[in-house]
């Protein structure tokens, strides 16, 4: 017979597993009696899992929220997964700060089974990772807070500092939170100017609920919206190059971050890309590996072709 605590950990297995299961389901996947079922539900609930149940002959327990926070039953794969994501949160600051991703793992490391802790240990003898990008990075706790203005559904106004410093306030309804890898970014709609917008995260001062709900009618692609947006900065210069892929492949060369792409036929996709001087340009345009045309400006073709040349040149492939 396997011990009380290996059973309530098969019996929070099997309800999370799907949203109900019926006391004899239970039962069976367990080899007990509906009884000790029973029984064990009465437990979880003791220890804090939240544990709901419907009455009468079709009804079944569900998994809900608990009142406090239960102890944390993990198996090998997930605590090394868990540790792993704290990890990789505290290093690459997805979180804003890194101090309650570092406090979070230090807590856990504590408690690792020394198989485990081995098996960290060996990736972070490993593993390596650029240095952080530079700017701003936002509270953990705003970061919550904009989460939950999306989840609620109803309209809030918005303290934002814009990137010259000016404060504004807004009414908007809160859509979704998207991470491009360096920022994150609050997808609303601006109710004012009747727009969708985005916001750079770290510069919201305060994000404040009105409980009036909202119901958001055709929302946008917020992945997209971000995209385009940081795609449509106003640069000093840009360029408009041909690439002869298709728009799926010149996606993939070029993100939509960078560009803006407009297909020209089947096999060839225009892209306009923003930069601060012809040499920046220049040398992204070299660095992409792919054919490509610059319809214009002609001073960064001119410039690409230099590079080309002296490329050439210090490899031996220059003329004479």
């Amino acid at each position: 017979m396997i011990s009380t605590s290996a059973r309530l950990l098969r019996l929070v297995s099997l309800l999370s597993a799907r949203p109900t299961w019926t006391c004899r389901e239970l039962a069976e996947r367990m080899a007990v009696t509906d009884r000790t079922v029973r029984r064990d539900i009465a437990r979880l609930r003791e220890l804090g899992y939240g544990v709901d149940s419907d009455p009468g002959p079709w009804g079944g327990y569900r998994l809900g929220g608990g009142t406090r926070v239960p102890p944390l039953i993990l198996d090998d794969e997930e605590a090394l997964a868990v540790a792993v994501a704290l990890r990789e949160a505290a290093l690459s600051g997805v979180l804003g700060g890194d101090r309650a991703a570092l406090s979070a793992l230090l807590k856990l490391r504590q408690v690792l089974p020394p198989r485990i802790a081995d098996r960290l240990g060996e990736m972070d003898a490993t593993f390596v990772h650029t240095p952080r990008p530079g700017g701003r990075q936002i509270p953990p706790g705003l970061l919550l807070e904009l989460a939950a203005a999306c989840r609620r559904g109803e309209r809030a106004r918005l303290s934002y500092r814009d990137h010259a410093g000016k404060d504004t306030v807004r009414d908007i309804d809160p859509y979704r939170l998207v991470h491009t890898g360096r920022r994150w970014y609050f997808v609303a709609r601006d109710v004012a100017r009747d727009q969708w917008r985005t916001f750079r995260a770290d510069r919201v001062v305060r994000v404040q609920p009105t409980g009036r709900p909202v119901e958001l009618a055709d929302p946008p692609d917020p992945a997209l919206l971000v995209s385009r947006s940081i795609a449509d900065v106003v640069y000093p210069l840009s360029v408009k190059v041909r690439l002869p892929h298709p728009m799926d492949r010149a996606l993939r060369i070029v993100p939509p971050t960078i560009g803006t792409h407009h297909p020209d036929g089947p096999h060839a996709t225009i892209v306009d890309i923003g930069g601060n001087d012809v040499d920046q340009l220049a040398a992204y345009l070299l660095g992409l590996g792919t054919a490509l045309r610059v319809l214009e400006p002609d001073r960064v073709r001119e410039e690409l072709l230099r590079r080309t040349r002296e490329l050439l040149d210090d490899n031996g492939g220059g003329p004479g």
